[in-house]
C-alpha cells in the first residue's frame, strides 16, 4: 500500500513538474508535399515530420501513392499477396498512404517498410492541426524495431487523405515530391546545433540509441568544430519542484539546490538504484565541462567525456559516481577543480547558473518552440525530426549550410550523390584543360563558372565560360592559339581586361587558329630590285645580292664598295666630332674650376683673413696711429 502511495505522489508531482515546465508552445516541423498530377490536386501541402526514420534532410523524393485494398491501418504486416509496393525497374518509388489508428505510427512504418515502400504517408482520422508522429513510450514491447526504421514517414491531414483516396479509387496516378530541402535554414557557412540529451543511461532503448549515437557522431562532431564549420552547445533539460512538494522525499530525492532543478527517477522507484538528483548532478557536470572545455578552446573534450563516461560508469555497474566521473576527466586533462567551482554547492538554497541557462533555453523562441521531445537536435533554430543516427544527423547539419560552403565531409558518397559525376552535371567543361563548371554541394550540383589560380571564368556555367581579367592567359591561354617551334614561342593571348584572341605579327587567323604568314609570298617584305627574301616562322629575313648592304629602315641596298671613301669621310667626321666634344668639356670643367676657387675664397675672407688681406689691414691700422 505505501508503494502505491509513494508511486501515485511520484507520477502526481511528475505531472506537475511537466504541467509548470511546458507552458511555451511545442512547435510541429514540417516539409512540403508537392502533388504534381492529376491536375485536380496539383499544388503544395504541409505535412508533419515523424519522429523516427530517416527524413532526407537537403534533399527530395519523388514517387507515386499507393492505398492498400485491405489492411488500410498498415497494424499488420503485409501478406506476400498483398506486396505491391516495391517499384518495377526503371518504376517511381511508391508512397503507402495508411490510416491513422489501432497501433502506434512506428508499426505503420515499419509494416510499410517491409512491404517496400520508399515512404510513409498516414492520412490523420480527425480535424486537427498537424502533430509530430513520434516513437513510443518507454517500456512497451513495441520498441526494438523502431531504430531499424529507416524509410521517412509524415502525417497530412484527413481532408487531404481524403482527397488522396478518392483520386485513388477513380484509378489515378498520384504524382508527389516530398521536398525536405528548406526544413533547415541555411543563412551562411557555419552551423550552429544543440545536442539535448541526458546522462541516464536506464531509461532502455532510447538511452541506448542515445549512447550509440554520442559514440558513432563523435568523430564527424569533433572534425566539424576543430575546423571551425559548427558551434556545438550540449544541452539538458530540468524540471522544478512545485513549492508545496520542495520539503517532500520524491522532490529532495530527485531535485538539487532545494527543489529548483529535477529529473525522474531512473528506475521510476524510490527504493532502489540511483535517484533523479544523481541524473542533475552528472548533466550538471558534463555541462560544466563543456563549459571549461570551451573557455580552453577545446568544446569538442565533451564528446569524449559523454562516450568514455558511458563505457567507464554505467549505472547498471553502480559506477555511476563523481569519483569515477573525475578520472574520466582527468584522464582529458581537464582542470576538476574548475569543475566542481563550476558545480558549486548542490544542496545551497541558491540558483545555480549553468542549470538556470539550461531551463530558460528549453523555452522555445521564434520558430524552435520548447524542447519537449529527449533526446533531440536543434540546428540552426529547427528541431530535428527522425532517427538518431549518424549519417541522418549529419544529413540535417549539412543542409544548415549555405550552397558551395558545405565541408567535404558533407559530399562523400555515404551521406550525397555526387551529381558532377554523371554527365559532368550537364554543365561547361573543358576536357583538354580539365575545368568545369559542375560544383557539388549538399542539395545537388550547380553550374557555376570557375575561379582558377586567381583568374574568374565567366559565362552562363551550361554551355560557355571564358577566362577574363589581366591574368586569363595563365589558364589554357585564354581559350586562344599557342604554339612554340625552334625555340620561339607565340599566343595570340592579350593579356588585357576583356578576353581577346589575336594573332600577333607575322601570324594571320581568328586567334583561336593562327597560321605563319609567308610576307616573301605576299609581297610584303624585301621589295626592293636587288632585295633577297627568305620566310621563316612568324618573320622573314632579307639580303642583298653582290655583297650590297640591306637598309631595312628603307627597304633597300646600298653599295659596299663605292661607299668605301664616303664611309671613311663618315668615320674622320665622328672623330672629329668627339674630338670637339672632349674640348668642350675640358674648356667647361676649366672654368667651372676657377669660378668654384673665386667663391669659396670669398666665403672664407669672412670668416678669416687671407694673405694679402692681412697686409693691408695692419698697413691701415699704422696710419692711423
Amino acid at each position: 500500500m505505501m508503494a502505491k502511495k509513494n508511486t501515485q505522489l511520484l507520477l502526481m508531482i511528475s505531472l506537475l513538474i511537466m504541467t509548470s515546465s511546458c507552458l511555451g508552445r511545442f512547435v510541429v516541423e514540417k516539409n512540403s508535399l508537392k502533388v504534381t498530377s492529376p491536375s485536380n490536386l496539383k499544388g503544395v501541402y504541409e505535412c508533419a515530420i515523424g519522429n523516427f526514420g530517416v527524413p532526407q534532410y537537403g534533399g527530395a523524393m519523388g514517387g507515386i501513392v499507393a492505398f492498400p485494398k485491405s489492411n488500410q491501418r498498415g497494424c499488420k504486416p503485409f501478406s506476400d499477396d498483398e506486396i505491391t509496393f516495391k517499384p518495377k525497374p526503371g518504376g517511381l518509388p511508391i508512397f503507402l498512404l495508411v490510416d491513422r489508428g489501432e497501433c502506434f505510427f512506428t508499426l505503420k512504418a515499419w509494416h510499410a517498410q517491409n512491404a517496400g515502400a520508399a515512404a510513409v504517408l498516414v492520412a490523420d482520422d480527425r480535424i486537427e492541426p498537424l502533430i509530430t508522429m513520434d516513437t513510443p513510450e518507454e517500456g512497451t514491447s513495441e520498441e526494438d524495431y523502431v531504430r531499424n526504421i529507416t524509410v521517412p514517414s509524415a502525417l497530412i491531414s484527413k481532408d487531404f487523405g481524403d482527397r488522396l483516396k478518392k483520386s485513388l479509387s477513380k484509378g489515378d496516378i498520384v504524382k508527389i515530391n516530398l521536398d525536405w530541402r528548406e526544413t533547415v535554414p541555411h543563412p551562411d557557412d557555419r552551423v550552429e546545433y544543440e545536442f539535448w540529451t541526458n546522462s541516464n543511461d536506464e531509461c532502455g532503448p532510447k538511452c541506448d540509441a542515445q549512447i550509440d549515437f554520442v559514440k558513432n557522431f563523435k568523430g564527424a562532431a569533433q572534425i566539424l568544430e576543430k575546423a571551425g564549420y559548427t558551434q556545438f552547445t550540449p544541452r539538458y533539460i530540468t524540471w522544478y519542484c512545485p513549492e508545496a512538494f520542495i520539503l517532500s522525499k520524491q522532490c529532495t530525492s530527485q531535485c538539487i539546490n532545494h527543489g529548483r532543478y529535477c529529473a525522474p527517477d531512473p528506475e521510476q522507484d524510490f527504493s532502489v538504484g540511483y535517484d533523479g538528483k544523481d541524473v542533475v548532478l552528472q548533466n550538471l557536470r558534463q555541462a560544466c565541462l563543456f563549459k571549461v572545455a570551451k573557455e580552453n578552446g577545446k568544446p569538442w573534450l565533451w564528446w569524449d567525456y559523454v562516450s568514455d563516461f558511458a563505457i567507464r560508469c554505467p549505472m547498471k555497474e553502480k559506477k555511476y559516481t563523481k569519483e569515477c566521473a573525475d578520472r574520466v576527466i582527468k584522464s582529458l586533462d581537464v582542470d576538476i577543480k574548475k569543475v566542481d567551482e563550476c558545480i558549486g554547492d548542490p544542496e545551497a538554497d541558491v540558483e545555480n547558473p549553468v542549470l538556470k541557462t539550461e531551463q530558460e533555453a528549453q523555452i522555445g523562441h521564434g520558430a524552435r518552440g520548447d524542447v519537449t521531445i529527449l533526446p533531440t537536435l536543434v540546428v540552426n533554430n529547427r528541431q530535428y525530426r527522425g532517427k538518431l543516427v549518424k549519417n541522418a544527423v549529419l544529413k540535417a547539419i549539412c543542409a544548415g549550410f549555405e550552397e558551395t560552403t558545405e565541408p567535404s565531409l558533407c559530399l562523400t558518397p555515404d551521406v550525397e550523390t555526387n551529381q558532377c559525376l554523371e554527365n559532368n552535371g550537364g554543365c561547361w567543361e573543358d576536357k583538354a584543360s580539365n575545368l568545369t563548371a559542375c560544383r557539388d554541394t549538399f542539395r545537388g550540383r550547380v553550374c557555376e563558372c570557375p575561379t582558377v589560380q586567381g583568374v574568374k571564368f565567366v559565362g552562363d556555367g551550361y554551355v560557355h565560360c571564358e577566362a577574363s581579367g589581366h591574368l586569363h592567359c595563365q589558364i589554357n591561354n585564354g581559350g586562344c592559339w599557342k604554339d612554340t617551334r625552334g625555340g620561339k614561342t607565340y599566343s595570340a593571348c592579350v593579356d588585357e581586361q576583356t578576353h581577346v584572341c589575336k594573332c600577333p605579327p607575322g601570324f594571320k587567323g581568328d586567334g583561336i587558329h593562327c597560321e605563319d604568314v609567308d610576307e616573301c609570298k605576299e609581297k610584303v617584305a624585301c621589295q626592293c630590285p636587288k632585295c633577297n627574301c627568305k620566310n621563316t616562322w612568324g618573320s622573314y629575313e632579307c639580303s642583298c645580292s653582290n655583297g650590297l648592304l640591306y637598309m631595312q629602315e628603307h627597304d633597300t641596298c646600298i653599295s659596299n664598295g663605292s661607299g668605301g671613301s664616303g664611309w671613311g669621310f663618315a668615320w674622320m667626321f665622328i672623330l672629329a666630332l668627339g674630338g670637339a666634344g672632349l674640348g668642350v668639356y675640358a674648356f667647361y670643367k676649366y672654368r667651372i674650376r676657377r669660378y668654384m676657387d673665386s667663391e669659396i675664397r670669398a666665403i672664407m675672407a669672412q670668416y678669416m683673413p687671407l694673405d694679402n688681406q692681412v697686409e693691408i689691414t695692419t698697413h691701415i691700422l699704422g696710419g692711423e696711429n
